[in-house]
């Protein structure tokens, strides 16, 4: 009898171990994106509205920004994130050390939230384009906030992180692919 109420007990156990696994590890963070060496999306981004930066409105942007001869980061984030709360130090920081422009892309979020979270925690952002309807996070294969993208100067996107942003991996794999882009 009790074999009987073992058995369903431990292959109960067993599917939720697995499940926990799953969800626990990074998934998508260790898959490559299918868009690595290939354009960005040819998408549009309109500013966040009332964003300033030293009385100047921080612009919106699109494909044609990105493909300035210049390396970018974009970077995919939200107020209502808390990996992107621990990860905005190191965009910072990012920002400082290397002069790269970053694009964010804010996703799903209130405007006012948005430059709220921004006056708090600081701008590392060369320009910031709304996501209202999650259509642009679609359009780059984004599985999570917070998503950062490393682009080349010809609008091709050379690597991609899931997950939020901290010194490994702005040194395993932030930063070479961004050296890599820039002699490109």
């Amino acid at each position: 009898m009790l074999r009987w109420v073992a058995i369903p007990l431990i292959v109960f156990l067993v599917i939720v171990g697995l499940f926990a696994f799953a969800l626990d590890g990074d998934g998508p963070s260790i898959l490559p994106s299918a868009l690595i060496g290939k354009p960005a999306p040819d998408m549009s981004f309109a500013a966040l509205t009332e964003l300033k930066h030293k009385g100047d409105a921080v612009a919106g942007f699109d494909r044609a920004t990105l493909q300035n001869g210049e390396s970018s980061i974009v970077n995919f984030w939200a107020s209502w994130c808390a990996p992107c709360i621990a990860e905005h130090p190191f965009l910072l920081a990012l920002k400082k050390q290397t002069g790269v422009r970053i694009f964010g892309i804010n996703y799903k979020d209130e405007a006012a939230n948005a430059r709220r979270f921004l006056g708090r925690f600081g701008n590392p952002y060369h320009g910031v384009g709304v996501d209202g309807d999650g259509r642009g996070a679609i359009e780059w294969g984004v599985s999570k906030m917070p998503e950062t993208f490393v682009v080349d100067g010809q609008g091709t996107i050379v690597a991609k992180h899931s997950g939020p942003l901290s010194q490994s991996v702005l040194d395993s794999k932030i930063l070479p692919a961004l050296n890599a882009a820039r002699t490109n």
